[in-house]
């Protein structure tokens, strides 16, 4: 007995390679914007696969270039794909494959990193955030200049629950240089420890699903690249505001190899800091001697939450920025030195 329509399976009809679309369109990978595309449609299908089941889910791919990752998302049975490109270059040859999907594929020339995804699809997609996931996935072959910054953007979405998140716990499945993907991963004491592990890890649960050579891509790259996966957290494992959070892992970060109580220095007026940096400490009950990698989320959750008090007895204290104190002294000792050669 055959299928009815409404349960078989949606496959592309037969198109032009991803090889022949780049000849066709005289396309190429632009060094200046880090783009390198994914030719080969087993690895595309791979990484879809990793996303999950996409059967009827509504998906939203960022920087989808040529298309490869596009047909296989396609071919996993989606209900509806929304592909943003800011490439206009890209659009010929997308535009085919939504002539191939009819009412399938939606095409948007725009900005990943300024597009109202919340507005994009059906409100009745929404979940409550304690629920299962909606059923929408983010999916992208990022260009590596706009990786770190979009993730950062987006996590500060999670944080808010707004962006794609304004659904629910939108899951994303992302590719990154692969040692971008591991320091997302990285767990507290590991050598690629760093400010994303602890960013991405506190509001979301990272897999480092899988690695693709970097002989995959045309152009090759010069390193390998990961698949990385998230999956939003039904409670952050810090419950404090996302820039405040920042504020605290970027300082002590900023000096890596020195033990950690050198970075939190930095969050407090020169005149305080001893102090204060002491009172942090005791408080949040962290060993100052600790390197920055050695600093598990539980310890961050300590310091933020202890750090939020501070700033709370203090308003002024949140807004201050150690580097502004540096280029105030620099400029006063630049005045007194100006001040002296007149004098003499």
């Amino acid at each position: 007995m055959a299928a009815s329509p409404a349960l078989s399976a949606f496959r592309l009809p037969p198109l032009p390679t991803i090889r022949e679309i780049i000849k066709l369109f005289k396309l190429r990978a632009l060094k200046q914007l880090s783009q390198n595309f994914l030719l080969d449609l087993r690895l595309t299908d791979k990484i879809v696969r990793k996303a999950g089941n996409l059967t009827n889910a509504y998906v939203y791919e960022v920087g989808p270039g040529p298309g490869g990752i596009t047909r296989s998302i396609l071919n996993a049975n989606v209900a509806e794909l929304l592909v943003v490109e800011k490439d206009s270059r890209f659009i010929p040859g997308l535009q085919m494959l939504s002539d191939a999907a009819p009412g399938k594929l939606r095409i948007v020339h725009g900005d990943v990193l300024t597009y109202k995804i919340e507005r994009a699809f059906p409100q009745s997609l929404k979940k409550k955030w304690e629920d299962d996931p909606p059923n929408i996935h983010i999916i992208g072959n990022l260009p590596f200049s706009v990786s770190t910054p979009l993730i950062i953007k987006w996590l500060e979405n999670v944080s808010c629950r707004d962006g794609p998140f304004a659904y629910g716990r939108t899951q994303m499945t992302l590719t990154f240089q692969k040692e971008v993907a591991e320091r997302l991963t990285a767990n507290t004491g590991g050598k690629q420890r760093s400010r994303l592990s602890v960013m991405a890890q506190y509001l979301c649960n990272v897999q480092h699903i899988l690695t693709i050579p970097g002989r995959a891509f045309v152009p090759k790259p010069e390193v390998d690249v990961g698949v990385v996966h998230f999956t939003p957290l039904t409670q952050p494992r810090i419950d404090q505001p996302f820039k405040l959070v920042e504020k605290v892992v970027q300082n002590v970060f900023q000096f890596r190899r020195k033990y950690c109580h050198r970075g939190l220095g930095m969050l407090f007026p020169e005149v305080q800091r001893l102090e204060n940096t002491g009172k942090l400490l005791e408080l949040a009950d962290v060993d100052p001697t600790l390197r920055p990698c050695q600093l598990s989320v539980s310890h961050f959750k300590s310091l933020c939450d202890v750090y939020r008090k501070m700033c709370d007895a203090d308003p002024h204290l949140f807004a201050y920025n150690f580097r502004d104190e540096l280029q105030r002294n620099k400029r006063s000792k630049q005045k007194e030195g100006n001040k002296e050669s007149f004098t003499l």
